[in-house]
């Protein structure tokens, strides 16, 4: 996503090197992102989050808050977004309210909002209980029928339940890939506790 600098190879989104682009300009060619950390204006309400990452809102410059006023297109695009979170309902709370599984959801929101064709998720479970995860789960599943997903996890359970493809990388190289089912089969796997999971 252009935050840091590759140490060597390149990145090819789309048939075209972005390697060394800024975030900015990566996020333009349709790739978003959530943080490990939440990365959320706590004071502001669910929509304004939402809003200001909509690529409408983006093309404005910095007087969003005047250039808004009065336009319910933007408005609409806001809150179809925070109902395809499961946040219908809570356009006007501000977000810092929100419970930590919906501060996840709209983490996840501002990130649709951009409209991605490619939507990368780090750590997406981390801090959530049982209850939170199998929202996420099913929030995830929903989400990859439109736009493809990479997700960062330690959270194997939750990756083997939702990955079509996963890839087990240990001191940044691969050792294992496949879909679920031939992880299973995969001797590195078996020995390691991944493998109860497959």
């Amino acid at each position: 996503t252009g935050r840091s600098a590759p140490d060597r190879g390149q990145s090819v989104f789309d048939g075209e090197d972005i390697t060394g682009r800024s975030p900015a300009a990566i996020a333009r060619k349709g790739v978003s992102r959530s943080f490990q950390s939440m990365n959320l204006f706590d004071d502001y309400t669910a929509a304004d989050n939402v809003l200001v990452a909509l690529p409408e809102v983006r093309g404005r410059g910095f007087d969003v808050v005047h250039d808004l006023a009065g336009d319910s297109a933007c408005a609409d695009r806001a809150a179809d977004v925070l109902a395809r979170v499961g946040l219908a309902g809570k356009e006007r709370i501000a977000a810092r309210r929100l419970s930590y599984g919906e501060r996840r959801a709209l983490e996840i929101g501002v990130a649709l909002a951009a409209r991605p064709r490619l939507l990368f998720l780090d750590e997406p479970t981390a801090g959530l209980g049982a209850d939170g995860t199998a929202r996420l789960a099913d929030l995830i599943a929903e989400i990859k029928r439109h736009v493809t997903v990479v997700v960062i996890e330690h959270d194997m359970r939750f990756l083997f339940g939702l990955a079509d493809r996963i890839f087990v990388i240990q001191w940044g190289q691969v050792i294992a890939e496949g879909a679920a089912a031939q992880l299973a089969e995969n001797p590195w796997v078996r020995r390691s506790a991944l493998g109860v999971l497959a």
